[in-house]
């Protein structure tokens, strides 16, 4: 894997987004690269998974610099979508640990987390609509249950970017803290999981996503389809083409 570090240490298992050099902005190598590790840390003896991200960013969404890859775009979707399936699936609690950006797919990734802490500077936002573009991860099941109908769709159809305290206050996130205190706080939870028993661990998940993993399947599905719309419009163009214009 060259995209995504992943060790297995005292019982926890670290999946890292390494493409620091473009903020660990999502490409198809990412993705299989994540879904490897995902996979690795599912096999492992880890009681625990801590997400987070190199650099300065946890992820900053799909990297819109890269060209557009060529064949069939529902198998890359449904590749991306995969990513969300497996870290619902994985039988230990995810810990997700966000500093920088986490903005479209960087946020979704921290949906599919079960904990999820923040730096207060972290920077958060859902695009999509913005850029004439869907939500995928699920975020269109898992938003609006954390922070509620409403606010989900204040947050989607607005776009605006907030930061960790916000995400806080909305629900989004377990706790803000200073930067500093972010890594520390959140191998301090994963580490604390870790010394459960691990069945007893994993049943509690289990009973929760229960309940809250309903209609996930459709709701992945779902933004599939709305993504096999929109991906090749004109919005969709006008946006990347002025992104890629960018200095």
């Amino acid at each position: 894997m060259s995209t995504v570090d992943l060790t297995v240490d005292g019982g926890i298992a670290q999946i890292r987004l390494n493409r620091p050099e473009r903020l660990n902005a999502v490409a198809p190598v990412l993705v299989d690269d994540f879904l490897t590790a995902l996979d690795g840390a599912a096999a492992s003896e880890a009681r625990a998974v801590l997400l987070a991200g190199n650099g300065r960013a946890f992820c900053a969404g799909h990297d819109l610099k890269e060209p557009t890859p060529e064949g069939d775009s529902r198998v890359r979707l449904d590749r991306l979508q995969e990513v969300t399936r497996r870290l619902r699936a994985l039988p230990q609690p995810v810990v997700a640990a966000v500093h920088g950006y986490a903005i479209g797919a960087g946020a979704e990734f921290a949906l599919g987390a079960d904990l999820v802490l923040a730096a207060e500077d972290a920077v958060f936002g859902f695009p999509e609509v913005s850029l004439g573009l869907s939500v995928t991860g699920a975020a269109s099941r898992l938003l609006p249950l954390l922070v509620g109908p409403l606010r989900a769709k204040e947050l989607l159809l607005l776009g605006e970017r907030f930061d960790g305290r916000r995400a806080h206050d909305l629900g989004l996130v377990n706790a803000a803290v200073p930067a500093a205190e972010l890594m520390p706080l959140a191998l301090g939870w994963a580490e604390k999981i870790a010394h459960h028993p691990p069945e007893a661990a994993t049943m509690a998940k289990r009973a929760l996503d229960a309940g809250i993993d309903h209609g996930l399947e459709s709701a992945l599905e779902l933004e599939v389809s709305h993504a096999l719309i929109t991906e090749h419009s004109a919005a969709v163009r006008a946006s990347t083409e002025a992104f890629r214009s960018r200095p």
